[in-house]
C-alpha cells in the first residue's frame, strides 16, 4: 500500500510528461488526478488505525516503524543505504496532509487551468511535486531525505516559473531557487556533521546512538564546539530556507508568480512544510541542544511577527496569504523550539486545510474577477459569487483562530495556534516571554490583515474602475469612478463545480481538524505519546507547562484575534477614510512595510550587485581580457608574427643563402677565437 501511496503521483508524471502530447490534456488530468486521489485514500487507510485505533505497533506495545525495502542505494565501505519507504505516526500525518491537498488541487487545476495550453506539462509538474514530498516524509535515512528535499526544490523551481513567457516569473523561479540552494547548503553540512559524529546516516541508528556523543565536541581551530549543536544549527539553516524563515524567506511571497493552484500545493503541504517536518523528524537531536532549541524558537517568534506585518498593508490578494503562511510557519518553529514538537504538527495538519481552502478561494475570485489580483480593484463580489465568500469566511475564521477557550467550540486554527502560544508561555523566561507577546501580536495583526482582505474584495461597492492609488492605503469605499459597471465586476460569476468541490471539502477540515484531532496531538501527555509511538520526541516539561498556562494566556489570542477584528472593521466598513490618512501620517512607516522591510533591497545591495560586479570582473577582465585576448589570443597572434618574418627570410635567390652561410660560418670562427678553441 505504502509503495502505491509514494509511487502512483511518480506514475501520473511520467505519463503525463512523456505522452501529454499523445494521450492529450483532458486524458492527462484525469490521469494524475485519478492516481492522486487514490493515493490519497491509501493515505487515510494508513493514517485512521495511528489515529483511531492506536497503529499495530502502539498495540504491541513498542514503538517500532514499519518499513518496506524498495531497492539497495548506496554500498560504500561502512555506508549501506537503503531506498526504505518508513511508516510511522509522523509519516502518516504528512502522508495524508501531502496527498489530500495535492489531490484536490489537482482537482481544482482540472478548472482553473482550463484555458491554458501546456496543461499536460502543469499536471505533470504537480504530481511530481507530490512525488518528491512524499520521498521526503517516508525517508529513512539523511540521503534518502535529501532526495526529496532537492526533489521538492526543482519542482517549486518548475512550477513557479510554469509561465516561463512572462520574465517576472523567470525571475521568481530563479530567486526561489537561489535561496533555497543557501538552506540547503547549511542542510548538507549538517548531514555531513551528523556523519562525522555519528558514523551513520540511518534514523533508527542514529537516534539509539545519541546517548553516547550527547557531550562529544568538534574542535574547530583554538575552539571547541558541542557537536549536537553545532549539528542541529546547520539542519536548521536547512529547514529556515524550505520553510521561509526570517532571512530566508524573501522567495516566498514571489512564488505568487506561478499559477494559483501551485501556491496552495506550495504552501499548505508541500514545500514550505518540509523544514517543519523535518525538525520533527529528527527532534531527538534537537532535544540534546538547548541553544539550537532557542534559536528555534526565536527565530520563529520573530517570523511570525515579521510577516504579520508585511502582511497588513500588502494589496495583492495572493501575497497577503503568502504573508499569512510565513506567519505561520514561524508559529509552527515556535513550538518545535519550545519542545512542543506535537503541537508544532498540530498546527501544520490543521494550516494544510485552511490555508489550502484560502488559497483556491483566491484563485476562485481571481478567476470571477477576469485574472485581477490587486484587491484596490474589487469589491463587492459577496453578491456576485457568494459561494466563494463563505469559503473564504470559513478560512478566514479557521486562519484567525476563532473559538471559545476551554470549549470544544473553535475552528482548526483556533485550537492548533492557541496550543503553540500556551507553550510558547511555559517556556518562560525572557526567552519564552519575547516569543509569547510576539505571537500575541502577531496573531493580533493576523486578523486585520485577513478580515482587510474579506471587506477589501468582498464588502462595499465595487471598485474596478477606480484607479488604485499605489502609494497609499486605499479608501475601501470610493467609488467614484464608473460606480462598479466595469466588465470585469459585471462579468464575474461563480467558479465551476469542478473548482468549489475541493473548497467544500477544505472547509469541512478548516471547520474540524481542530476539535477532532485536538486530543491526539495537544491531550495529556499520555494520549500524544500513544498517538505518536515514539516517532517524534515528547517533552512531557514543555506540555505539563503549556497546559498549566494561566487563565489570560489561553484568552490572550482570542482578545488579540477580537481586537484585530474590530480594527479590521472600523477602517474598512465603517470609517474608510482612516487608512489611507495613517498611511499618509506615517509615510515612512507604511513604506517600510509595503516594501517588506526593504530586505529585497538590502540583499540586493548586499548580495546581489557585488556578485553580478564580481561576475562581470572575472568575465571582462579575467576571462574575456586576460585568458581569451592576452594568452591564448596574443600567445597565438605572437607565433602568427614570428613565422611572417620568417617566411619572408625564404626568398629563393642564391645569393642570398651563399651570404646567410657566410655570416654563419664568420660567426663561428669568431666564437671559436673567444672561446679559446683554435688557439689552444
Amino acid at each position: 500500500m505504502i509503495q502505491a501511496i509514494v509511487f502512483l503521483p511518480l506514475i501520473g508524471a511520467l505519463i503525463a510528461g512523456l505522452l501529454g502530447r499523445v494521450i492529450g490534456h483532458r486524458t492527462s488530468e484525469y490521469i494524475t488526478t485519478g492516481l492522486l486521489i487514490i493515493a490519497a485514500l491509501l493515505s487515510w487507510v494508513v493514517f485512521i488505525p495511528y489515529a483511531f485505533g492506536g497503529g499495530a505497533e502502539a498495540e504491541a506495545g513498542h514503538a517500532a516503524a514499519t518499513k518496506v525495502e524498495v531497492l539497495r542505494w548506496i554500498q560504500s565501505g561502512a555506508l549501506d543505504l537503503r531506498w526504505v519507504l518508513r511508516v510511522d505516526t509522523l509519516t502518516a500525518i504528512m502522508l495524508v496532509v501531502v496527498t489530500t491537498v495535492s489531490s484536490l488541487v489537482h482537482v481544482y487545476s482540472i478548472g482553473y487551468m482550463a484555458d491554458d495550453p501546456h496543461r499536460s506539462r502543469f499536471f505533470a509538474y504537480l504530481s511530481f511535486f507530490t512525488f518528491a514530498m512524499l520521498m521526503l516524509v517516508t525517508a529513512d535515512n539523511f540521503a534518502q531525505m535529501f532526495f526529496g528535499w532537492e526533489g521538492v526544490g526543482v519542482a517549486s523551481y518548475l512550477l513557479i516559473g510554469f509561465w516561463y513567457t512572462r520574465p517576472s516569473a523567470n525571475a521568481a523561479a530563479m530567486k526561489a531557487f537561489v535561496v533555497n540552494r543557501v538552506g540547503d547548503f547549511g542542510f548538507l553540512l549538517g548531514i555531513f556533521a551528523a556523519f562525522a559524529v555519528i558514523g551513520s546516516l540511518d534514523f533508527d541508528t542514529v537516534f539509539h546512538s545519541l546517548d553516547s556523543v550527547k557531550d562529544a565536541q568538534f574542535h574547530f581551530l583554538s575552539w571547541d564546539f558541542h557537536a549536537m549543536t553545532v549539528v542541529c544549527l546547520l539542519l536548521f539553516v536547512g529547514a529556515m530556507g524550505k520553510s521561509a524563515q526570517f532571512m530566508l524567506h524573501t522567495w516566498l511571497p514571489d512564488a505568487m508568480e506561478g499559477p494559483t493552484p501551485v501556491s496552495a500545493l506550495i504552501h499548505a503541504a508541500t514545500m514550505v512544510t518540509a523544514g517543519v517536518f523535518m525538525v520533527a523528524r529528527l527532534s531527538p537531536l534537537f532535544e540534546l541542544s538547548s541553544v539550537a532549541m532557542t534559536v528555534v524558537l526565536v527565530i520563529g517568534a520573530i517570523t511570525a511577527f515579521f510577516a504579520a506585518t508585511v502582511g497588513l498593508v500588502q494589496n495583492d490578494i495572493k501575497r497577503v496569504i503568502a504573508y499569512s503562511t510565513c506567519s505561520q510557519l514561524g508559529y509552527m518553529f515556535v513550538a518545535l523550539g519550545a519542545g512542543a514538537y506535537s503541537a508544532g504538527m498540530f498546527h501544520l495538519f490543521t494550516h494544510a486545510f485552511f490555508k489550502a481552502l484560502l488559497f483556491l478561494g483566491a484563485g476562485a475570485v481571481i478567476h470571477a474577477m477576469h485574472h485581477e489580483q490587486d484587491m484596490r480593484n474589487m469589491g463587492g463580489l459577496r453578491k456576485k459569487i457568494p459561494i466563494t465568500y463563505w469559503m473564504m469566511i470559513i478560512g478566514t475564521l479557521a486562519l484567525t483562530g476563532v473559538g471559545i477557550p476551554g470549549t470544544p467550540l473553535g475552528f482548526a486554527g483556533f485550537f492548533s495556534k492557541d496550543s503553540i502560544i500556551e507553550a510558547a508561555y511555559g517556556v518562560g523566561g525572557s526567552v519564552g516571554t519575547l516569543a509569547f507577546w510576539l505571537l500575541v501580536v502577531a496573531a493580533m495583526f493576523t486578523s486585520f490583515y485577513s478580515w482587510r482582505l474579506i471587506h477589501l474584495t468582498f464588502h462595499g461597492k465595487p471598485r474596478h474602475d477606480a484607479p488604485a492609488a499605489h502609494d497609499a492605503e486605499p479608501d475601501a469605499h470610493a467609488d467614484d469612478h464608473g460606480h462598479g459597471h466595469g466588465s470585469a465586476y459585471d462579468n464575474a460569476h461563480e467558479s465551476p463545480n469542478v473548482m468549489l468541490i475541493p473548497l467544500y471539502i477544505l472547509a469541512a477540515g478548516a471547520v474540524l481538524a481542530g476539535v477532532v484531532f485536538y486530543d491526539m496531538f495537544f491531550g495529556h501527555v499520555e494520549h500524544i505519546t500513544h498517538f505518536f509511538q515514539g516517532s517524534i520526541a515528547v517533552n512531557e516539561h514543555a506540555l505539563e507547562a503549556a497546559h498549566e498556562s494561566p487563565l489570560w494566556v489561553k484568552w490572550s489570542a482570542t482578545v488579540a484575534m477580537v481586537i484585530g477584528f474590530l480594527a479590521a472593521w472600523q477602517m474598512y466598513i465603517r470609517d474608510t477614510a482612516i487608512p489611507k490618512n495613517l498611511a499618509k501620517a506615517n509615510p515612512g512607516l507604511y513604506q517600510f512595510l509595503l516594501n517588506k522591510w526593504y530586505f529585497d533591497e538590502l540583499y540586493n545591495a548586499i548580495f546581489v550587485r557585488p556578485a553580478f560586479w564580481l561576475g562581470n570582473a572575472l568575465w571582462r577582465g579575467f576571462d574575456d581580457w586576460l585568458v581569451d585576448k592576452t594568452i591564448v589570443e596574443g600567445l597565438g597572434n605572437r607565433v602568427k608574427d614570428v613565422t611572417a618574418r620568417v617566411v619572408k627570410l625564404q626568398s629563393g635567390y642564391l645569393y642570398h643563402y651563399a651570404f646567410a652561410m657566410l655570416i654563419g660560418v664568420a660567426a663561428l670562427l669568431t666564437w671559436a677565437i673567444a672561446s679559446g678553441g683554435l688557439l689552444g
